[in-house]
């Protein structure tokens, strides 16, 4: 009898599950069914492994399952100077999977509290400071926030001189408080993989009460995270390698959803000849989330962008034709519909399309020409990701959509956009079994296996 692993990600609109034969190794059976979130998550759940049974029979040696349900993690972050340590606290935020829903810095104002008890937020990080550097701003944050009525755990990673203070402010009023590493421990220097480690951790604790998810846990082994962590180790996953098998070097994975499209970028990325970075220092991996790029619970924030003028030309066309902006009500509104016809079809292309031009857009490097002592000076905001050796699209759109690449190709450099670093010539790949997030879950206990699979499971465009 198979030996499988079973991963399971519960999201916003679908429950999907992969059964992993763990001694062949080889996938063995795919499965979904509409999330039952608002009801009793279980019921989705029992229906997909009783499909994965029927499809490979087996013995389940591992389940494990990620979420990104009711809309995944919702983060604050503060900082002290929002290019510098609030940035930092963002970007550990969005690598450990959360969903940053606000961003505040310097010193924070009762009406600052007042909007962040109004974001309800499931975890707030609060940083500020370099180590050694300013205390008193933290200092003074951590005072009121320990005054006000915020319910979420406290996550402090900010200047180490101030961490014990910190931290006994708000245990004295009353708030769960975890300590890690300061994730801007130097102007020229960003730290985030403790913050992101720790923001994890909390996620089991506190996403499984919070989102229904404890009723599942007796058929799962684990909530091991949420869906765009496990998204982003599979990226680290393919860019890096495993125990003897390479890694394919620098990657950008675009993933497109029903409520936000996200995008992953693993990349050294040195800066191009004659130009010179500004602002903090990019991590290694990179991820941004647009919350106004969907193609059901944003489909009207996307269509509106045409009106915008933010698309190309053909998007823009696609979109504003007419009905459009009608269909995009009626989606938002019944995020389990699927096209049926070519025109929903049409448009659901055009969308995708859109979500990955201005998702892409927003997470890349920028130049801007400015004067300096000595002339002309081509200065560098971000990531220069021109370099980006394999390109990858995922989520439903690329696993079931009739003609994927066109989307993909939205990523991809071009003429009229002389100032953005987007990648020039990758490979371009599709996730067309959507296992991306289950080779991540299965990277946590068999890296090896799970790179194997996925990339054998990549289509590449030929």
């Amino acid at each position: 009898m198979a030996a499988l692993a079973v991963l399971v990600d519960f999201g916003s609109t679908y429950t999907k599950a992969v059964a992993v034969d763990l001694e062949r190794p080889a996938l063995v059976a795919r499965a979904q069914h509409p999330s039952t979130v608002e009801r009793d998550i279980t019921i989705g759940l029992e229906q997909v492994l009783a499909d994965l049974q029927r499809q490979a029979g087996g013995d389940v040696r591992l389940c494990l399952a990620s979420s990104s349900a009711r809309g995944g993690l919702r983060m604050v972050a503060v900082g002290l100077v929002p290019e510098l340590t609030a940035e930092a606290a963002r970007q550990a935020a969005l690598g450990a999977g959360a969903k940053v829903v606000g961003v505040f810095s310097h010193e924070l104002t009762r009406g600052d509290v007042e909007q962040i008890e109004a974001l309800r937020p499931d975890l707030l990080l609060l940083a500020g400071g370099t180590d050694g550097g300013n205390r008193e701003v933290i200092v003074r944050n951590a005072r009121t926030l320990a005054a006000g009525r915020i319910e979420a755990p406290v996550i402090v990673a900010g200047n180490r001189v101030a961490r014990d203070e910190v931290l006994a402010l708000l245990q004295q009023g009353g708030k769960t408080a975890h300590a890690t590493a300061n994730v801007l421990p130097a102007l020229d220097r960003l730290d985030v993989e403790p913050a992101r480690a720790v923001i994890r951790e909390v996620f089991v604790q506190r996403i499984v009460d919070a989102k229904g998810l404890d009723r599942a846990l007796a058929r799962v082994d684990g909530i091991v995270m949420p869906t765009p962590a496990a998204v982003m180790q599979a990226a680290q996953l393919l860019s890096q390698g495993a125990a003897g098998e390479p890694g394919w070097g620098d990657v950008m994975v675009v993933d497109v959803g029903g409520a936000t499209t996200d995008v992953h970028t693993v990349a050294d990325a040195p800066p191009g000849e004659g130009l010179v970075p500004r602002g903090l220092p990019e991590p290694h991996a990179k991820r941004t989330v647009e919350g106004d790029l969907g193609l059901r619970v944003s489909a009207q924030s996307v269509i509106a962008l045409a009106q915008a003028r933010e698309l190309r030309g053909d998007l823009a066309r696609a979109l504003a034709e007419p009905g459009a902006r009608e269909r995009g009500d009626f989606l938002a509104a019944h995020t389990e519909v699927l096209a049926a016809s070519d025109a929903e079809r049409r448009l659901d292309a055009a969308m995708a399309a859109a979500c990955v031009d201005i998702a892409v857009e927003r997470h890349v490097g920028h130049v801007q020409e400015a004067w300096g002592l000595h002339g002309p000076v081509r200065l560098l905001h971000g990531k220069d990701l021109r370099g980006v050796k394999a390109l990858v699209g995922v989520g439903g759109v690329f696993a079931h959509g009739a003609d994927p690449w066109p989307a993909l190709q939205a990523a991809l450099a071009r003429a009229e956009l002389p100032h953005s670093l987007r990648p020039a010539a990758p490979r371009l790949l599709q996730d067309a079994h959507y296992v991306f997030y289950a080779m991540g879950l299965l990277a946590s206990r068999e890296p090896a296996i799970a790179l194997r699979l996925l990339a054998q499971s990549l289509v590449e465009k030929e």
